[in-house]
């Protein structure tokens, strides 16, 4: 049998997670990164002892985003975030730093759709301008 892609395999490490809002949150924010450019890849990187199943990756031309759950929090970090523009103001996490920018989700936060899906296209661009 052949190894599992990273799409099943972010499939499956939602699907484990079942109803917990933090892989509700994660899952509906991959469906609007995916959405948002026909062209974009998944793929899982950074496996390690203490996290086997890796982080899930967006890209195109580059890395877009990482998508990561925590113990209160679902986070989104941009590899060039603090290039993008961000009118809606979604990024708020990570924001010191002169390259990363994240948006951590709280329980029962709903994300702007459209502003996110520009942010992705932005980020899409700033890799392909690269």
């Amino acid at each position: 049998m052949a190894d599992p892609t990273a799409t099943e395999e972010i499939d499956a490490k939602l699907a484990a997670l079942g109803d917990d809002w933090r892989g509700l949150a994660l899952a509906r924010m991959r469906a609007l990164i995916l959405a948002a450019d026909p062209a974009i890849v998944e793929e899982v990187k950074w496996r390690k002892p203490t996290n086997p199943a890796g982080v899930p990756v967006w890209s195109h031309g580059g890395i877009i985003c990482t998508g990561e759950l925590y113990k209160g929090k679902a986070k989104l970090t941009f590899a060039h975030g603090a290039k993008l523009p961000d009118p809606a103001g979604l990024f708020n996490g990570s924001t010191g730093g002169n390259t990363m920018r994240a948006i951590d989700i709280a329980e029962g936060q709903e994300i702007d759709a459209a502003a996110f899906t520009a942010l992705v296209r932005a980020a899409v661009a700033f890799n392909l301008a690269k």
